[in-house]
């Protein structure tokens, strides 16, 4: 009976270890939630887009005042600072479970060009942040065309 010689790869156990050792894990904490003070904190998701003329950075920012956030550019640096507030606490409701988030964020970007910081835009619309910072026209890109020959 022949038998093939296989290269040790110690590498893949130890990659097969920590992925059993994820599962139990998994199994483990699915089995109840985890509590407000167990939380980590919440931080609003950031899509970062670029046009020709602009950066675009929107922010989900459900259930969170327009008033309550802070928009701020310095140089190269977008940070965006709010609160998310708990509802007012009622008296004769018995919470069994709490899933909901609050507190504090701070979400900071950093642009890969420079923007006309007078000409920044922003809104917010069913809780979504947009910041418009167009660029400055050297931070637009220039288009070089290549010649085939």
């Amino acid at each position: 009976m022949a038998r093939e010689i296989a290269p040790w790869r110690p590498f893949r156990e130890i990659e097969r270890m920590r992925r059993d050792l994820d599962r139990l894990w998994d199994s483990f904490f699915e089995r109840r939630p985890a509590r407000v003070e167990e939380a980590a904190e919440w931080l609003p998701t950031l899509d970062v887009s670029e046009t020709k003329d602009d950066y675009v950075v929107k922010a989900e920012l459900p259930g969170i005042d327009p008033k309550d956030i802070d928009i701020s550019l310095i140089h190269d640096l977008l940070t965006i600072k709010g609160e998310k507030k708990q509802e007012k606490e009622e008296k004769e409701e018995n919470y069994h479970l709490i899933e909901r988030s609050y507190g504090s964020f701070t979400r900071s970007v950093r642009l890969p060009g420079q923007v006309q910081s007078d000409k920044i835009n922003a809104t917010f619309k069913n809780g979504v942040l947009k910041v418009t910072l167009p660029k400055t026209e050297e931070a637009k890109k220039k288009e070089i065309k290549i010649k085939v020959e």
